[in-house]
């Protein structure tokens, strides 16, 4: 029977293999099976810093093909959004909310796979509030990426600019977690012998991934991340 950092290994080697090939995911994937064998408090900071390293990599590989014109209002609204998130998370049921969002996102993915989503003129307002959405939902629940997914995704833009800018917004937004995580103390010597364990195998995921990743075109790119965000929404129920 594998021990538990064998556990960890192929956990994180799944998980970059999701994020290499869609750009987002790795928390989802990871989280729920983590915490079937370590402690919740251990396998949060964890994959924040697994998911550091993913965001990382991608945002190298794909730099060129960052939209900074709409990085930047999602970065002006994640800060606010934090804190916004953190209020819900002292006052508001986190289950009533995970249940709208997966709700949300299934009814998107549907509707995203039945009928062609157009290209929009967002405004920036737009992007500024998805910044908020992602920093409210990730501080209440640590699922913060959908409203910036679907942000983007109704931007028209090709697969290597939409995967490019979630990449880079994950990245900071991993780093301004793992700050804190280190600030209050949760980034102990376990999760970083953890981290050390796992890191090759999160490296060999992430790289089969982007390897998939390049097999499909936008189109089909799109179709796939509606179809993970239909998982997420129905993970966000399932695991109320």
């Amino acid at each position: 029977m594998m021990d538990v950092y064998a556990y960890i290994s192929v956990v994180f080697l799944l998980a970059g293999f999701v994020q290499g090939l869609t750009g987002f995911g790795s928390a989802l994937v990871a989280i729920p099976i983590l915490t079937l064998f370590i402690d919740v408090k251990e396998a949060v900071p964890l994959t924040v810093l697994n998911g550091l390293v993913i965001s990382l990599v991608l945002s190298l590989q794909l730099k060129k093909n960052i939209m900074w014109d709409k990085i930047f209002p999602l970065l002006a609204g994640i800060v606010p959004g934090i804190l916004t998130g953190m209020t819900i998370l002292k006052n508001v049921s986190s289950a009533n909310i995970k249940f709208c969002l997966g709700i949300m996102l299934i009814a998107y993915g549907f509707y995203g796979l039945r009928y062609h989503i157009r290209q929009r003129k967002l405004f920036r307002i737009w992007g500024c509030l998805a910044g908020f959405g992602s920093g409210a939902i990730g501080a209440a629940f640590a699922a913060g990426g959908p409203p910036a997914i679907i942000y983007l995704t109704l931007t028209g833009r090709s697969k290597n600019e939409i995967k490019a800018t979630l990449a880079f917004f994950f990245l900071i937004n991993s780093i301004m977690t793992a700050a804190a995580h280190a600030a209050g103390g949760l980034t102990t010597r376990q999760v970083l012998y953890d981290f050390s364990v796992s890191f090759i195998f999160l490296l060999l995921g992430i790289y089969t991934g982007i390897w998939c990743y390049r097999k499909f075109k936008t189109e089909g790119y799109r179709k796939i991340v509606l179809l993970f965000l239909i998982i997420t929404g129905i993970l966000m129920i399932v695991h109320i």
